[in-house]
């Protein structure tokens, strides 16, 4: 965690989230990290930040190349579906012959390694849903740092809506799956709910500070954070905090923050052999942290339950609305968290149907009868029909 920066490197750090052209920020931060002292402390700081500079410049080099029209790599693809998932994974794992198998993508499957450049995206459809499955270009060794197209693979992930972390049983699965997970969490990427989660959304000058505290601070109190923010002058912002968070998780989010995308791990060539035995190892160095789909995308086993693992691993729900005057509620349904009320349906259709909220009749085959009067608290499940009522 980041400790004992000077006066000046906080400062300068104020700088850099205030500048907005690209260039400008790119010479901030390079200032910036001059500033920073070299210590035990720091170590994981400087990586954020010169991870950062690495996407700046490529960043820039890329917005050249289209004004002298240059191809290159385009790798912002906006979301469609339900949800958007990226497929992660080192190179000849299956990445392209996997979303072939699962979504009508035209995708180029070759015995050459690298060969996918470019995100490629694809529909896979889930019973009355769709999700977006994007592959990304292989994963290396040294991905986070830079490496290859590594800031642009990871900037996916950190936009997706989920993960599919992918390796090849035929191989070492064990040291695949490590170098995964070792470059999610130089990005600062997990797939479990982290201890605590820490957002700073900076706000205009004169907006003042708000701090909402979801969960608790562990050693320390909210005139701690306060001061730790204002050390960084910042003045203007809000401040949201989820689960047990510490200083220096809030320290921390101030320069990068983590962000959670649940994932699944697919391992793919089941059909190979001694795929069961291998299988199990993986399974052993796992211990349980994340869900394994086996499969093989050669011999299609395995591709029918995949949907739903994947819909239950992002911990969503389907919600349909229907008219007061409908017989039959709308097919398109709702998507939302797990565990969303009649409160978060309301906003997600309108304001007015929050602000002008009477009360709502739900129908679900987990109730003792359908339909039940209830009001905004109410725990919504996956595949309930809702009719909201206004004042």
């Amino acid at each position: 965690m980041p400790t004992n920066l000077p006066a000046e490197a906080k400062k300068k750090w104020d700088e850099v989230a205030a500048a907005r052209n690209p260039k400008e920020k790119l010479q901030l931060l390079q200032e910036f990290i001059g500033l920073v002292p070299k210590h035990k402390g720091t170590g994981k700081l400087r990586a954020q930040v010169k991870r950062q500079i690495a996407t700046l410049r490529r960043e820039i080099e890329e917005k050249k190349r289209r004004k002298v029209g240059k191809g290159g790599p385009k790798f912002f693809i906006e979301k469609e579906g339900a949800a958007q998932i990226v497929i992660l994974g080192p190179t000849k794992v299956g990445r392209s012959s996997f979303l072939a198998s699962i979504t009508n993508a035209k995708v180029e499957i070759s015995d050459y390694p690298f060969t996918t450049i470019e995100p490629v995206p694809g529909m896979f459809p889930f019973e009355d849903i769709q999700f977006q499955i994007i592959e990304a270009p292989a994963l290396v060794e040294g991905t986070a740092d830079g490496e290859g197209l590594g800031t642009q693979i990871l900037g996916l992930a950190r936009n997706a809506d989920g993960l599919i972390l992918m390796v090849d049983v035929s191989q070492d699965s064990c040291t695949q799956l490590s170098m995964i997970l070792g470059e999610l969490e130089k990005a600062k990427i997990v797939f479990q709910k982290p201890r605590a989660r820490v957002e700073i959304e900076r706000k205009f000058r004169g907006a003042g500070l708000q701090i909402l505290l979801f969960g608790r601070l562990v050693d320390c109190n909210l005139k701690d954070v306060e001061e730790l923010l204002k050390s960084y002058r910042i003045v203007d912002a809000i401040l949201k905090i989820q689960g047990d968070a510490t200083l220096d998780d809030v320290e921390d989010a101030i320069f990068e923050a983590t962000v959670y995308r649940p994932a699944i791990l697919v391992v793919n060539k089941m059909d190979t052999v001694d795929s069961k035995e291998k299988l199990e190892k993986l399974k052993k160095f796992v211990n349980g942290q994340i869900k394994i789909v086996p499969l093989s995308c050669k011999a299609g086993h395995g591709l029918k339950t995949f949907g739903k693992e994947l819909f239950e691993a992002l911990g969503i729900i389907r919600v349909y609305t229907k008219e007061q005057s409908a017989k039959k509620p709308s097919p398109k349904p709702f998507i939302l968290k797990r565990g969303a009320t009649i409160q978060d349906l309301a906003k997600s259709i309108h304001s007015d149907f929050y602000n002008h909220f009477s009360h709502a009749k739900v129908w679900s085959e987990r109730l003792t009868f359908s339909p039940q009067k209830v009001g905004l608290s109410f725990i919504l499940d996956d595949k309930d029909i809702v009719e909201i009522h206004v004042k």
